[in-house]
């Protein structure tokens, strides 16, 4: 299967901005729910293994959440080296944040979505450091993992989705480039 940017729902899609339901264990998961899985995970390791062909109608990503491909399950997928060269590659089931920093970061670029035709330029505040929690399909188990700065950004980015929110949710409305003493610019 080739990715393909039809894929991705965009932003002007009503289930973009829906709730999506926690997963029971045992697991267990529809043809068509394994096959949207499935399609999370093709599109961003076509993405981190570059298997990118030029003239394919495809946006490179790191990370996507269920809700983008059309499953409302509390699911994300993250595939990436962050900036130190770590490689972070996970495929989480109820993902939630347990604990945070009071320390606030932005990317000094903004934030973009697969799911964002449009860009939306300001700075979205996010918190320097994070603790999620989850069960991850790649090892078949409950995980616990501390983030800091551009992972930490990438995985509350995802989260968000699972509950209907969007990265420009989080500009500030009066002054897009806002942010305060001690933020870190990543």
């Amino acid at each position: 299967m080739t990715p393909n940017k039809n894929w991705i729902l965009t932003d002007s899609d009503p289930i973009l901005r829906t709730k999506c339901s926690e997963l029971k264990f045992p697991l267990s998961f529809s043809k068509k729910e394994q096959e949207l899985i499935n399609r999370m995970k093709i599109y961003i390791d076509s993405s981190y293994e570059k298997k990118i062909d030029e003239q394919l109608d495809f946006t490179p990503g790191i990370a996507i959440a269920a809700p983008q491909v059309g499953l409302l399950k509390k699911i994300i997928y993250v595939n990436f080296d962050d900036l130190n060269n770590n490689h972070i590659n996970y495929l989480l089931v109820n993902p939630k944040i347990t604990s945070y920093s009071y320390t606030k970061c932005y990317l000094k670029s903004g934030e973009g979505c697969l799911s964002v035709l449009k860009h939306y330029e300001g700075y979205v505040p996010r918190y320097y450091k994070v603790e999620v929690e989850g069960y991850d399909m790649l090892t078949n188990k409950n995980i616990k993992i501390s983030l800091e700065g551009y992972p930490s950004i990438c995985f509350q980015h995802e989260i968000d989705h699972l509950d209907g929110i969007l990265y420009y949710d989080h500009i500030n409305k009066t002054n897009k480039f806002y942010i305060e003493e001690g933020w870190i610019g990543i």
